[in-house]
């Protein structure tokens, strides 16, 4: 980047605008996408618990930034008891808020995964689908 405007005369202003211009393009293309992974909790908890360790593994392996709400909040937050529940549904959903995409994954979809879905088509957030062997089934 030259300092120097194209008559050869010192061009500060113009310099640092277009250096801090090509370095937000750097730090953009360098920024991994976040996204929200959903697959259901209740049930089988602790099968639940590993394919979805799994799910965001597929999508660190793919090159995103996984939010799983499910693997965080009932670590502190007991699941069971319903004002809890609803507590760790309204932090999961504000996350979403700040996710670039939701991936869905699996065919089965709990209420919890049809709130976040119907969060998502409100705030026009990209989703994906993907089956429980994080293959692309639609999106």
């Amino acid at each position: 980047m030259d300092k120097r405007n194209q008559e050869g005369y010192a061009d500060p202003t113009a310099y640092q605008a277009l250096t801090a211009v090509a370095k937000g393009e750097k730090t953009a293309a360098k920024r991994r996408p976040i996204v929200y992974v959903a697959s259901p909790y209740r049930g089988s908890i602790e099968g639940n618990r590993s394919r979805a360790r799994e799910f965001c593994k597929f999508a660190v392996k793919t090159g995103a930034m996984p939010i799983a709400p499910h693997l965080l909040y009932p670590q502190f937050m007991d699941d069971t008891d319903k004002e809890q529940r609803k507590l760790g549904l309204s932090f999961a959903l504000a996350l979403l808020g700040k996710c670039d995409e939701l991936w869905v994954f699996g065919e089965n979809i709990s209420e919890g995964m049809r709130g976040e879905i119907e969060r998502a088509e409100k705030r026009g957030i990209p989703i994906r689908y993907f089956s429980d062997k994080c293959e692309e089934v639609r999106s």
